[in-house]
């Protein structure tokens, strides 16, 4: 087996470990929380799925970039949630049946929902390949459904509490993610310094921050819930953008180094957001401008 062979095993492993830790902790009915609450998943898929992908478009339209950077910011904007997004979400707002419904409707409508806007997409530049239901439902089933199901029966059926096992394989699934995510971005450093100027390091900072704005907008009056859906507007699934870049212009060879350019520059540029809404939550910030209302 070849080293990229088993990097992308442990890509594999250490997301579904980390995905498994958060089903340990997943409260009773939050997986299907937000098809119980058809006005705040309409707002999220509004703002994931329609208005996202609609200004990165306008965006790389407005922009002389270099064709992978283009090809990576438009298929990151029509992908689902990440599957390590809900643990930094987590860790700033306590809307816990929010964070997990959205991971599961996103990942489950992605079936739906990519295939369609990645179909608008090659309507609109008048190329590109179509992009496979089945390739979005294996990743989405490797990578959310099947290690988070698995988890939510382990905690259903278990007869003590499992936040030692729950921290344990987290931690090991974070380590083994490190460890693999360095050795992807070694291998990519040469195509990741063809990929910089032109205004790519520009266009990333905007996708993060247009994802953020809208996510923060559509979240509604609740701020507990404008920072769930701003972080996850932002953030989007890499295996599954992968797939559509792959799928739409399978020449690109650069597209996965951008894919892994964007994802580690939009986790910079989303840190000040990060701080203010940890601030903003711990109270050490006025609320006045986002009174507290009760849950959607």
């Amino acid at each position: 087996m070849s080293l990229t062979a088993i990097t992308r095993f442990a890509v594999l492993a250490s997301i579904m470990m980390l995905v498994f830790a958060l089903g340990l902790r997943c409260p009773a009915g939050s997986a299907g929380y937000l098809f119980r609450k058809p006005s705040l998943l309409a707002r999220s898929l509004l703002a994931m799925n329609v208005l996202m992908p609609a200004a990165v478009m306008l965006l790389v339209s407005r922009l002389e970039l270099k064709p992978a950077v283009e090809l990576a910011l438009v298929a990151l904007a029509v992908s689902p949630v990440p599957p390590f997004l809900p643990g930094k979400q987590l860790k700033l707002a306590s809307r816990e049946q929010y964070i997990y419904g959205l991971l599961v409707a996103s990942s489950l409508l992605s079936v739906v929902l990519v295939p369609l806007t990645t179909a608008i997409f090659a309507k609109l530049v008048g190329e590109g390949a179509e992009v496979s239901a089945g390739a979005v439902l294996r990743i989405m089933l490797l990578t959310v459904l099947l290690p988070l199901g698995a988890g939510v029966l382990v905690r259903r059926f278990a007869s003590s509490p499992l936040d030692r096992l729950a921290t344990i394989t987290n931690g090991i699934g974070m380590l083994l993610l490190i460890g693999a995510l360095i050795a992807l971005l070694a291998g990519a450093l040469p195509g990741i310094r063809s990929l910089l100027g032109d205004g790519t390091l520009i266009a990333i900072v905007a996708f993060t921050a247009l994802g953020l704005f809208i996510g923060h907008v559509l979240g509604g009056p609740d701020a507990q819930n404008r920072t769930v859906l701003a972080l996850a507007t932002a953030s989007r699934h890499p295996g599954v953008a992968l797939t559509v870049a792959t799928s739409l212009f399978p020449q690109q060879k650069l597209a996965p180094a951008a894919i892994l350019l964007s994802l580690i520059v939009g986790l910079v540029a989303s840190a000040p957001y990060t701080q203010w809404r940890k601030r903003f939550h711990t109270g050490d910030l006025p609320d006045a401008s986002e009174p507290p209302v009760a849950s959607q």
